[in-house]
Parts: C-alpha cells; sequence; structure tokens
C-alpha cells in the first residue's frame, strides 16, 4: 500500500513527467524489448513505430501522478484499458515485467534526480495500479468464461465469406473451426485478430470493431486496405487479410471487448457520427438499433472521400428508406454533380451544414474516426448543446487517459 509520504513524491514528480514523459516511456520500451523480444509478439509493433503507444503510457503515467492520492477518479480510463488489455490476453505475470523496466527506465532517464525516494515511491504506485489492473482485468476474464460462447485466450476462426464493401474495405466473415457457439457482441466492440507477418517475422495482433448485429454462430470484421508503398504494421496485418487469407483459412481471435457500446436501452434520440472506416462499429449500433425497434429519430452522419470508398451505402439507403424515423447526411471530399444530385454534401463532416437543427438537444451520439474527425465533432455537438455525458466516442488505436 502507498503511504500518504509516497503520493506526496509522486506528485511532486508530476513537472517531470510533463517535461520527460515521452522520452521516459520511449526508453522503457526499448529496454524491455531488448530484455524480452519475446513481448514484440504480444505488443503492436506499429504503435511502437509512430509513437502512440510510447505518448499513450506517457499520459497515463502523467495522469496517475496527477490523481495518485484519488485512483478512482480514473476507473473509467482504466476499465478501457483493461478491455484492450484482455483482447491482447495480457495476464498477471506480465505485470512484473513492465515494472522492472519501468522502474530501471526512470533511474535511468532521469540520473542522479531519480533519489531512492523517488523509486520506492513509484514501485509502491506501479504495483498499487498493477493490483487495480490485475483485479479489473480478471473480473472481465471471468465474465468472458461464465457467458455462453465466451472463452479467453486465442480461439481459431474460419473465414467462411469476403465480401467487397467498397474499393478499400472488405468484410470478413468468421466462424469457430470447433464449430461451437461465439459470445454476441455488445454493438461497437471489437475483436482482437493475430496474424503471422513475414516481415518483421512476429506474431502481431490489431483490434478490428465487429460490424455484424450480435450473434451467437459468428463475427464479421470489415477491413480497410491501407495505400502506399511503406504501410505500417497495423497496414501490414489489414492488408495480408486483403491479400492472403481467403476462404477456408484461419485467423485467430480473442473474444469481443471495449465499452464504447450501444445503450439499447436508451428511449432518447440517436446520432451516429463517423468518419472513414470508422463506419464499422456504428453499422453494428444502427442495425441492432433497427433490430430493436428504436422509436427516437436515428439521425446518420458519415464521412469519406468519395462514392468509390463509401461502404455499406446499399445497406444504409435500403434502412434509411424503410424507417420513416431515420435520416441520413453523408459528406464527400470529392464530390460530383451527380453526387450533388443524390443529396452527399461537400466534405469534410460538418454539423452546422445540415439543413435545418437536426441533432435533438437530448439525442446521444456516438462518434468514431481519426483522433481529428472525432475532436472536432465531440467539439461541434458541446458547441450546440449537446451535453458531454451524452457523447461518446472510440479513435482505433492504444488507450490514452482521456479525452475532455
Amino acid at each position: 500500500m502507498i503511504s500518504k509520504k509516497q503520493q506526496q513524491v509522486i506528485t511532486a514528480t508530476a513537472p517531470a513527467l510533463k517535461e520527460h514523459g515521452l522520452a521516459l516511456t520511449t526508453h522503457f520500451y526499448k529496454r524491455m524489448f531488448q530484455h524480452h523480444p519475446e513481448l514484440k509478439n504480444v505488443f503492436n509493433m506499429g504503435n511502437q513505430k509512430n509513437g502512440k503507444q510510447q505518448q499513450a503510457l506517457a499520459m497515463a503515467l502523467l495522469a496517475y501522478a496527477e490523481h495518485i492520492s484519488r485512483p478512482e477518479v480514473l476507473l473509467p480510463d482504466l476499465h478501457r484499458i483493461g478491455h484492450k488489455h484482455v483482447s491482447l490476453d495480457i495476464r498477471p505475470e506480465h505485470y512484473p515485467i513492465v515494472g522492472n523496466h519501468l522502474l530501471a527506465a526512470i533511474k535511468e532517464v532521469l540520473g542522479d534526480s531519480a533519489t531512492a525516494d523517488i523509486i520506492d515511491a513509484w514501485e509502491a504506485a506501479y504495483y498499487q495500479l498493477a493490483e487495480l489492473m490485475i483485479g479489473l482485468e480478471a473480473d472481465m476474464y471471468q465474465k468472458l468464461t461464465n457467458e455462453p460462447g465466451g472463452w479467453t485466450g486465442w480461439r481459431p476462426f474460419q473465414v467462411a465469406k469476403k465480401v467487397e464493401e467498397s474499393s478499400e474495405i472488405t468484410s470478413f466473415y468468421l466462424y469457430p473451426s470447433d464449430k461451437g457457439k461465439v459470445l454476441p457482441h455488445l454493438p461497437g466492440q471489437f475483436i482482437s485478430l493475430k496474424v503471422f507477418l513475414p516481415d518483421p517475422g512476429l506474431n502481431q495482433s490489431r483490434q478490428y470493431s465487429i460490424s455484424s448485429i450480435p450473434d451467437e454462430n459468428y463475427y464479421r470484421i470489415s477491413v480497410k486496405r491501407e495505400q502506399g508503398p511503406q504501410p505500417n504494421t497495423n497496414g501490414m496485418i489489414s492488408n495480408r487479410l486483403h491479400d492472403f487469407v481467403d476462404v477456408g483459412d484461419i485467423v485467430e481471435l480473442t473474444a469481443p471487448s471495449g465499452n464504447f457500446t450501444l445503450n439499447e436501452e436508451s428511449k432518447t434520440p440517436l446520432v451516429l457520427i463517423s468518419g472513414g472506416v470508422g463506419v464499422t462499429p456504428l453499422i453494428s449500433m444502427l442495425q441492432t438499433a433497427i433490430e430493436k425497434d428504436h422509436e427516437q429519430a436515428i439521425t446518420w452522419i458519415h464521412g469519406c472521400r468519395s462514392q468509390e470508398v463509401h461502404a455499406f451505402k446499399n445497406k444504409i439507403h435500403e434502412i434509411n428508406a424503410e424507417k420513416p424515423n431515420m435520416e441520413q447526411y453523408v459528406f464527400f471530399d470529392q464530390v460530383t454533380a451527380k453526387d450533388r444530385k443524390n443529396g452527399i454534401l461537400q466534405g469534410p463532416v460538418a454539423l452546422d451544414s445540415l439543413p435545418g437543427n437536426k441533432i435533438p438537444s437530448n439525442a446521444q451520439c456516438y462518434i468514431c474516426g481519426p483522433a481529428g474527425f472525432i475532436e472536432k465533432q465531440y467539439q461541434d455537438l458541446k458547441a450546440i448543446g449537446i451535453h458531454e455525458n451524452a457523447i461518446f466516442f472510440e479513435e482505433f488505436g492504444p488507450q490514452q487517459l482521456s479525452l475532455n
């Protein structure tokens, strides 16, 4: 248990973390992978290469230092991180490895500034946090094993069907190889998928939102092909699925995770705002709301580059035509005369360009897309009077502490 004095020491290190946090976490990961290269098969090396994982950890350490006397205020964020850990099959035995190298990195980066009191305080703080995370994750693992169709760890699935949704997004229908049932996901959740990449010669995992409605027989993921001559690791995983994984092939999945989920009991209007491949969790939310006969207004807002990359457009048009309580607004960056005739708006997505007041003040709003897209829509929703507690979002990538 961390003492009051140690809490004060941790709080006093917050300015140093602001200044040196990224250097610290960068050194930490480099050090840990040197001593435990096998962990490169656990961590997403794409997020290492682009610096997102280092930045996420630096921000998490700073938030923890600033709230060390009341860590419970971080519980919503810690739950999000716990879901990501469970999706990657992180176990209690991983925490001492991380702790040892984090403490060593603090000594090596801060040098003489890292006094014995500081190291002792951070050791107590880290293991307090580790104990909390291990407990949260144990509850998540237990829940997965208790639910019908649930499991923990990696389970083989067979590709039953591949369907092109646009020029760059393809859906994969995945059924368990053991012919058993699966845990129906909550709309908005993701699975982790693991494949072997010949270059760099590692097993690598990436999270993909489940784009189908909840089902006990299969999951559908919808994967964007990453363009460019040298895609990062995330792009390499997605492109390998496109180019080398065919019907009948086997991939490994963990059970559905994530708390960016539709409130299926809500009786308020529903607003779904997506950018690009961020459409994938929201199409699951939309179809679930329709299946549940959601009676309030549903507003579908989507932005992408052009007609060619507009995924699920036929399904959305079909739903929109059948449901009088639904309206859709689509933005293209590249709008043709034909697009304008069909009601397409000039992108990027701008809520103030919607005809009339189309966002009900009591709506629950869900956003998914790139970080900049989320930030803009979040601020625009607040500007028109939507309370922040009614705005839910998910950015694809490492979990951080937190957007406000």
